[in-house]
């Protein structure tokens, strides 16, 4: 059974994202330090029930709410949520030191993705939140 390791938010204002997130839950944010504008979102303490997650700046005129399911192999999950009926709706992305992903929808149009974290034969630990 594979479980949610991460949540994605999006923002037309992120600023004023970021101060409802901290006023509203206390949740801590911070700017990630990679390749593109993006915040790293922790809920709670290491240990504790729950998933981190993200902010992204966006422009749509629709926001959407997207849950990343970990797995151990990102093709043989993609053919898994393919012969149920998903669709894969983005092309494997390689995000440098976090791993590899892949966006999805289901059969009623919800987005959701499906990322394979670094093996740990490539000298990164695999998360705790990894998936079957």
């Amino acid at each position: 059974m594979l479980r949610p390791m991460h949540f994605d938010l999006m923002a037309r204002d992120p600023a004023r994202a970021i101060a409802f997130y901290k006023a509203a839950f206390g949740w801590t944010v911070e700017k990630w330090d990679g390749p593109f504008d993006y915040y790293m979102i922790t809920t709670g303490a290491p240990g504790e029930p729950g998933i981190d997650g993200g902010l992204s700046p966006s422009t749509s005129e629709t926001l959407e709410t997207n849950l990343t399911l970990g797995v151990l192999s990102l093709e043989e999950a993609m053919a898994t949520v393919t012969a149920a009926g998903g669709t894969i709706v983005r092309d494997i992305q390689t995000i440098p030191g976090v791993g590899r992903m892949v966006t999805c929808k289901d059969t009623e149009g919800n987005s959701f993705g499906l990322m394979e974290e670094p093996k740990p034969d490539k000298g990164v630990e695999l998360g705790e939140h990894s998936g079957v």
